[in-house]
């Protein structure tokens, strides 16, 4: 009786959240000025900048980022590519995340050392520095929590520093590169670096980035139009910010359960559970960002939708409890695929 209480009360939580957000964005956002202002952000190191943004919408335009050393950067993508990272020489980070394939693989589930498939399907690496925090489930904090992860994971690759260290020690010409860079050998703590490096470049702004700072014809009319039924809908409550997504943990199926209709629940399903074991983080997770979407099939953390259209329609009956006409998933659609970084526009 506690449980189906304590259910009830994160269910009416879960749905004010989202009325209370598609309230405050439809009514402001409607009510705003039209005229730009001046924003001043600050980049990971910290370094103040001035731009101007339109002023009435939720979501923000992002900039590649300007301050990373780029001997670490190019480190970091030797190291992103590097299989020794595996216990079989055989799984590279890249394997999973694939920079021509959008950061993903395209599997419902990747394919670890010795053809074991996980259970969840792989996020993208694009953009991931403007996660709050990483993974489905929320389990690492940041992208050096992340990037130890899939090093120790029996699954993915199965190894440890132990392991990883000689191998890579035993290449000279990476150790030189490391020591040129770093100072020392390559070690734990540098080759993490070398990798947070690479995945805080992966930043990719789109043409609804440059709309977002004045430039009118950056999008069609059209795009634009997919984006306020974007808003209309309520879609907007939990995709805001830089990343569109990937700052807030939220449900999956606030207004009908999600996992009523699935065929079998496993391990992965629970999300937030899995690290607090608290009953109301069960089917908890982080909200995806929507960047560069168009790309990167099958959609959720279950991969069960094969297309964006069928992503919006879920969507709106799970989350929002409405069932969204097919020429607004259309139009919203169109919007999605605008929001492709135009350094991987295919």
């Amino acid at each position: 009786m506690k449980r189906k209480s304590l259910s009830w009360i994160i269910f009416v939580v879960s749905v004010a959240v989202v009325i209370v957000s598609a309230i405050y964005v439809i009514y402001f956002g409607a009510a705003a000025t039209q005229e730009d202002i001046s924003l001043t952000t600050q980049s990971e190191a910290g370094v103040s900048r001035v731009i101007v943004v339109r002023n009435d919408e939720p979501i923000s335009p992002i900039a590649k980022p300007t301050t990373l050393d780029r001997r670490a950067v190019e480190l970091g993508v030797a190291i992103f590519h590097d299989p020794r990272l595996s216990h079989d020489n055989t799984i590279s980070c890249a394997s999973c995340h694939d920079l021509v394939a959008g950061g993903v693989d395209r599997l419902p589930h990747s394919i670890g050392v010795g053809g074991k498939e996980g259970d969840i399907n792989a996020p993208t690496v694009y953009n991931s520095s403007l996660n709050f925090v990483q993974f489905w489930d929320g389990r690492a904090k940041d992208l050096a929590e992340q990037a130890v992860g899939p090093i120790h994971n029996p699954i993915e690759m199965a190894s440890n520093w132990a392991e990883v260290l000689p191998k890579l020690n035993a290449d000279s010409d990476l150790v030189a590169q490391f020591k040129s860079v770093f100072g020392a050998p390559p070690n734990e703590e540098n080759i993490i670096e070398a990798i947070v490096a690479f995945e805080r470049s992966l930043v990719t702004p789109s043409r609804v980035d440059r709309w977002l700072l004045g430039e009118d014809d950056a999008i069609t009319a059209e795009e634009l139009e997919g984006y306020r039924i974007f808003i209309r809908h309520g879609c907007i409550a939990c995709h805001q910010g830089e990343g569109i997504g990937g700052n807030l943990y939220q449900r999956f199926g606030i207004m009908h359960d999600y996992f009523d209709d699935k065929r079998t629940i496993i391990n992965s399903d629970f999300g937030r559970y899995n690290v607090t074991k608290r009953d109301d983080d069960r089917y908890v997770f982080k909200v995806p960002t929507l960047r560069n979407i168009k790309l990167t099939p099958p959609y959720f953390h279950d991969a069960s939708a094969a297309t964006l259209e069928e992503a919006v329609a879920r969507m709106g009956l799970f989350q929002l409890g409405v069932e969204i006409p097919a020429a607004d998933i259309e139009k919203i659609v169109l919007f999605l695929q605008a929001l492709t970084g135009e350094e991987l526009e295919q």
